[in-house]
Formats: structure tokens, sequence, C-alpha cells
């Protein structure tokens, strides 16, 4: 292992800026804030964990959506860390399942039950043609499926586009399409 040194910054006043500033409005590229899976590794969940590790996971690691794969990782659905609140959890163990069995499939929406954007259509769609179409939904996420390849090609967050763009939105809170649609019409 090689050692590090660190040094003082006392001295240091300026920061390093990007030479090219980022630039985006609603008017930018839909491309601008989609999560591309060629270029960023997915997060992803095996299908067998249990939910209550999955919940801790999620919490610890501030990650709010997770793809549930296969042990081949072939795509079954996807898991919020809204599908797993402890209400959730509470109805199934109503029903008689043990909390220590209950897997995150018990949660997830199951892929029949989803859709999602054609890749070639967000590709020329800008932010707010996203927003729009989704403000109805109430989505926070949506995956966009790139139908030449057959594959699930990545997602698009409505946290990624506030962020983006510099909402004024509690991400806490849940920031949906229709949030973002609402900071973006007032």
């Amino acid at each position: 292992m090689k050692k590090l040194d660190f040094y003082s910054v006392d001295n240091i006043d300026s920061l390093a800026w990007p030479t090219k500033p980022e630039l985006i409005s609603v008017d930018s590229s839909a491309i601008e804030v989609f999560t591309d899976f060629n270029i960023n590794q997915p997060m992803v969940i095996e299908a067998d964990t249990s939910a209550v590790e999955a919940q801790k996971f999620m919490l610890q690691s501030h990650v709010r959506l997770n793809i549930v794969v296969d042990e081949n990782n072939h795509f079954l659905g996807l898991l919020s860390l809204d599908d797993l609140t402890s209400q959730e959890i509470i109805k199934h163990v109503s029903k008689g399942d043990s909390r220590d069995e209950l897997l995150v499939t018990d949660f997830m929406k199951p892929k029949k039950e989803l859709q999602a954007f054609n890749y070639s259509a967000i590709e020329k769609a800008s932010i707010m043609d996203v927003v729009q179409a989704l403000k109805l939904k109430g989505q926070q996420h949506c995956l966009v499926v790139d139908f030449e390849e057959n594959k699930i090609r990545g997602i698009i967050s409505a946290s990624d586009i506030s962020r983006k763009l510099k909402l004024p939105l509690d991400i806490r809170n849940n920031s949906s399409f229709v949030s973002i649609f609402n900071v973006l019409h007032h």
C-alpha cells in the first residue's frame, strides 16, 4: 500500500472549475439528466435478498431505488425505498408472513407493471418533455429501454433533474416529476 501524505490548505483560496460550465435548462437534451447504464453501473439487488436487509442497506447508502435481478442478472423489477416502509412490512407480517422471511420480491414492482421511455425518443427529447410526460404519473423514476438492443438502458430520476437544474425541491420529501413541474411553472 502506498503512503499518502496530508498537506495544509490554509494558503489555498481558489477552486478548480470545469473549463466548460454545465449550463442545463429545461430546454436541454433529456440525455443530460439520463443515467446511462452503459456508462454508470446500475444499482441492483438480488431477488433473494431479505427485505429487512435491503431496507437497512438502502437507508445507510442513501439509495432510493434498486433494480431487482435474479441469479443470472436478469431484470425482474424495481424496488424503491418507499416500497420498504415499516408500514408495508407490517402489512405483510399481519397477513402471517414472518418478518425475517420477507424478500425484496415481496415488495418490488414487477416488470410487467412498469412502463419506460424508448431510448431513441429520449435522445430527441428535452428535459421539459420528460417532466411534462411524467407529471401526471407522480413517479420519482422512469426506466429507459433500448429496444434495438432489447435491454434496460438506464433511468431518469426526479431527484437528478432537480439537482442538475438546481431546483428548490426537498429531496427528502420524495421529489417527483409533479413537484418539478410545479416549481418550473411558478
